[in-house]
């Protein structure tokens, strides 16, 4: 399924990116080049994101440090 209309990201490239190790929304954006765009990707990658992720409460932590 695409997640990412304008950057043309599957969720199994934003799954992938996580177990690749992106921990975060910003990470996962960087390395599928999601999220570039218009941004109405970024609810979306954002709930992948947490459920595949280890520890949701992570990203939160990095987002508002950069």
């Amino acid at each position: 399924m695409i997640v990412c209309h304008c950057g043309v990201v599957n969720d199994r490239a934003v799954v992938d990116a996580v177990r690749g190790g992106a921990r975060t929304l910003a990470g996962v954006c960087r390395s599928t080049g999601a999220g570039r765009g218009c941004g109405g990707c970024i609810f979306s990658i954002k709930r992948l994101l947490c459920e595949h992720q280890d520890d949701p409460a992570l990203q939160e932590v990095d987002v508002a440090a950069s």
